[in-house]
């Protein structure tokens, strides 16, 4: 081979590995990307970055996760951004939805049905983690279908399209912030949703968030830890979480 030629025959090399790379996750199950140190880190786009989406998706980029905050005035997300470094980003719902590989969602329970209308087919086949609570004072009659048949449920009838979980929404943002990534044991996680790999995914970035994951089961089970459940508010450990809901150690 001529000399002169080695830069390029390297440069085209490096190019077919990146591409092989990409291709490689681009295939490979959601579930692969979380697990374990060192392992590819997911792309996530949260929708409503308050206090509970600014909080954990602010736990989520200390973990390694790429991470873009959206809200209806991103521009009042620069700071929350800044201090978070290069792997957060600020901008739109839509550029959330095209952002990432899992969506967060963290808004007043009351705008779900206004949200899988303007944005289902976007979230259709999305792992999407489900973080609000329905209160009857800000939200209105869809409180009342909560609490008639349950919030998971009720979700999925929002938002049908996407492969939904409950998560992150038993617990204060104030509490968030100051337990996670505690020395063991633990806070828990209640986690339901439907979707086996979906729920993998989710459990895995409970653990990156500083927390232990809790299966309760299908979207159905999500009412054990809706507001006003058994598992609502509880500020402890996988095994009190498991006993409190009559679940197997």
């Amino acid at each position: 081979m001529p000399k002169g030629d080695f830069p390029a025959t390297l440069q085209r090399r490096n190019l077919l590995v990146a591409g092989g790379a990409a291709l490689l996750l681009a295939v490979l199950p959601l579930s692969t990307f979380a697990q374990g140190a060192g392992a590819a880190k997911l792309k996530i786009g949260v929708i409503g970055a308050g206090h509970i989406g600014g909080t954990v998706g602010s736990l989520w980029v200390k973990a390694g996760h790429p991470v873009l905050f959206s809200s209806r005035h991103p521009e009042e997300l620069k700071d929350l951004v800044a201090g978070l470094g290069p792997l957060a980003h600020a901008g739109t719902v839509d550029q959330a939805i095209v952002f990432g590989n899992v969506i967060f969602m963290a808004v007043p329970y009351g705008a779900l049905p206004q949200i899988g209308q303007n944005y289902g087919t976007a979230l259709k086949g999305k792992i999407v983690l489900d973080a609000e609570n329905a209160n009857a004072a800000r939200d209105g009659a869809i409180a009342d279908e909560v609490e008639k048949n349950g919030i998971g449920v009720t979700s999925q009838k929002y938002l049908p399209g996407p492969r939904l979980v409950r998560a992150f929404n038993t617990l204060s943002y104030m509490i968030l912030a100051r337990e996670a990534n505690r020395p063991p044991p633990r806070l828990a996680i209640p986690i339901a949703g439907d979707d086996p790999e979906a729920v993998k995914v989710t459990s895995a970035l409970v653990s990156d968030a500083g927390f232990e994951p809790v299966v309760v089961g299908g979207l159905a089970t999500a009412s054990q830890f809706q507001r006003g459940g058994p598992g609502y508010g509880q500020a402890v450990t996988a095994p009190e979480l498991k006993q409190t809901l009559h679940l197997a150690p």
